[in-house]
């Protein structure tokens, strides 16, 4: 099972990313999916996280300017941020607590992706 992450980049402070994660392998089921994030540093801090039926979960410093979504058919979870901030810089990655063929219920990550927004 691999999480692919991609989306990051540079933006001005104030404007707009969509982050996207893809899991591939031999993937039965997906529970909670979310992105995390890694400030130089500061230690890794979840942003947001999204249920099977779609319940989501919001760190406070972004209510409001990001959102997650997913599509359960294709094993993907998304994550637009608007509005974004100079604190907002960090490497994200995507999680997901994944059952394989023939495997209890264990967390994956991707590869980080690296936002930038300076001011």
């Amino acid at each position: 099972v691999q999480l692919q992450a991609s989306g990051g980049g540079l933006v001005q402070a104030g404007g707009s990313l969509r982050l996207s994660c893809a899991g591939s392998g031999s993937i039965v089921s997906i529970n909670d999916m979310g992105w995390y994030r890694q400030a130089p540093g500061k230690q890794r801090e979840l942003v947001a996280t999204i249920a099977k039926g779609g319940n989501t979960n919001y760190v406070d410093s972004v209510k409001g300017r990001f959102t997650i979504s997913r599509d359960n058919a294709k094993n993907t979870v998304d994550l637009q941020m608007d509005s974004l901030k100079p604190v907002d810089t960090a490497i994200y990655y995507c999680s997901a607590n994944i059952k394989r063929i023939g495997f209890p219920y264990r967390d994956y990550w991707g590869q980080g992706t690296l936002v930038t927004a300076p001011a």
